[in-house]
């Protein structure tokens, strides 16, 4: 599935390919600790570390998307209709995304 990564500290954001696991999710993330926000009414969610303001990480940057919460670390933007339970390729575009991305 496409997804599109937020990297906070290279304040980027990219395609990914990865597939369409809780697995790959983590890997991506780079923890197992996930939690996902929805972003919009389609379906689109931006997962991210749950723990991301308790660890002790230096220079990992911050983001937000529109008004949601910061986010500490890599977050991911995938689809998903039931509120993670199966994930696929996010709906928004990369254009779009950028224009509601904050880093911080």
């Amino acid at each position: 599935m496409q997804v599109f990564i937020i990297d906070p500290s290279a304040k980027e954001i990219k395609a990914l390919d990865i597939p369409e696991t809780q697995e790959a999710l983590a890997q991506a993330i780079g923890f197992t600790t996930i939690d996902s926000d929805e972003i919009d009414d389609n379906g689109d969610r931006l997962f991210f570390d749950e723990e991301c303001f308790i660890r002790l990480q230096s220079n990992v940057g911050r983001f937000k998307v529109d008004s949601l919460a910061p986010v500490a670390g890599v977050g991911i933007i995938v689809n998903s209709p039931d509120d993670g339970k199966t994930l696929q390729s996010a709906i928004v575009n990369l254009a779009d995304l950028e224009k509601r991305v904050t880093f911080l």
